[in-house]
């Protein structure tokens, strides 16, 4: 199996998907074509940009990219950084291996165990 790749989202959002036994899929995927994934290395730095400090509760999600039937990409966003992975449609819900409590500490998110 290739190295997973993770994508961030609430607590709450991942259990609508699950109740409705569909794929997953993301405000920004019609809004902007895909949804946002990261790698392991990419995950902490992901999570203190965009939700640190933020009252939601979060989870982690690690998926197969071989799973995917949607098409994924590896683009650059970031100038410093390396291609992040795109996923352009939905996450289907076999492709989630796991998913993990996501907290932020008192220094901020960490990289996935």
């Amino acid at each position: 199996m290739p190295d997973p790749i993770f994508h961030i989202t609430t607590e709450a959002a991942w259990q609508l998907a699950l109740a409705a036994g569909e794929a997953y899929a993301t405000p920004s995927l019609p809004a902007e074509g895909f949804i946002h994934c990261s790698t392991r290395e990419q995950v902490a730095w992901v999570a203190n940009q965009r939700f640190r400090g933020s009252a939601e509760r979060f989870v982690l999600m690690r998926l197969d990219p071989e799973a995917l039937t949607s098409e994924l990409r590896w683009e650059t966003s970031e100038p410093t950084k390396p291609p992040f992975p795109h996923i352009y449609g939905p996450i289907d819900l076999g492709a989630v291996t796991e998913v993990l409590p996501f907290a932020e500490g008192p220094d901020g998110f960490g990289p996935p165990a």
